[in-house]
């Protein structure tokens, strides 16, 4: 199966960062000079997505996680005030080492950053969530076709009808990913990536995108649109942006978060994740 290699660092510049250490990739991102999206990037490792909060919500947000576990599986929780994050790679950074972040006040986006550091605060706590770029390789290598990385662009994401379960503060409504595929790879994505739970598991739905409050298939809400061929089906997965959408309906004071498709990348590889 043909996969493209080559990925927009974000400035222009194209690069083929499939077989890239992971670490190797962050001092990459660290320096700034990567700050594109991460699909296709350190084949094989797992990628996360991002939310900082205030520990004051720490409760609440992790409480809401374990309720949501197909649209946010933790991998990692960080300690209070501290940036490091052992269980996911050696003297990563978690303000620095994302190639693009978000900042939201009082739930609405005020800024996007290649580096955070001038906004930590002693009292932030960030929660690591499982992204589906991990399970991407694994559906490589079942020669099940990833439109996003054929194309080189990012994956398509789109606002949802489907209610998270609220916690505390939290509540809002699901965040889904697509990649259209023939009806027998859809079954057979669904028999692979439902082994991978932790980086969002089977899909949630496939098919008519309407039925999920999705009005227009080729306008995603964040990412980009991919080709749908002919006698392809759209196949949605739960998307770790969905905290992101329960951020602006929460409105918390500040959180910071990766932007869609810009994710950490880690030491920790995707065959340790599955069951």
């Amino acid at each position: 199966m043909r996969v493209n290699k080559s990925i927009n660092n974000g400035k222009g510049n194209i690069m083929d960062l499939y077989n890239i250490k992971p670490s190797e990739f962050r001092k990459m991102v660290r320096s700034g000079e990567f700050t594109g999206q991460t699909s296709g990037v350190s084949a094989g490792y797992a990628q996360c997505n991002l939310a900082i909060l205030p520990e004051k919500y720490a409760y609440d947000f992790l409480s809401f996680a374990q309720k949501n576990p197909k649209a946010c599986p933790i991998l990692e929780v960080g300690e209070v005030g501290k940036k490091a994050l052992p269980f996911l790679g050696d003297g990563i950074d978690v303000a620095t080492d994302i190639p693009r972040y978000r900042i939201y006040e009082n739930g609405v986006l005020t800024g996007e950053y290649t580096d955070v550091s001038k906004f930590w605060r002693d009292d932030f706590v960030s929660f690591l969530i499982g992204c589906s770029f991990s399970f991407e390789s694994a559906l490589l290598e079942a020669e099940v076709p990833v439109r996003q990385i054929e194309e080189g662009k990012n994956v398509p994401m789109y606002d949802t009808n489907i209610p998270c379960a609220s916690a505390g503060v939290f509540h809002g409504n699901m965040v889904v990913s697509m990649r259209p595929m023939t009806p027998d790879m859809a079954i057979k994505a669904a028999i692979v990536t439902s082994e991978m739970p932790r980086v969002h598991g089977a899909p949630i739905w496939f098919g008519d995108p309407e039925k999920i409050g999705i009005s227009d298939i080729n306008s995603p809400n964040y990412g980009e649109a991919v080709t749908i061929k002919e006698g392809e089906v759209p196949v949605f997965w739960p998307c770790g942006v969905t905290p992101q959408n329960v951020i602006m309906a929460t409105k918390p004071e500040i959180c910071i978060t990766h932007s869609p498709g810009h994710m950490l990348v880690t030491d920790v590889k995707n065959v340790s994740l599955k069951y």
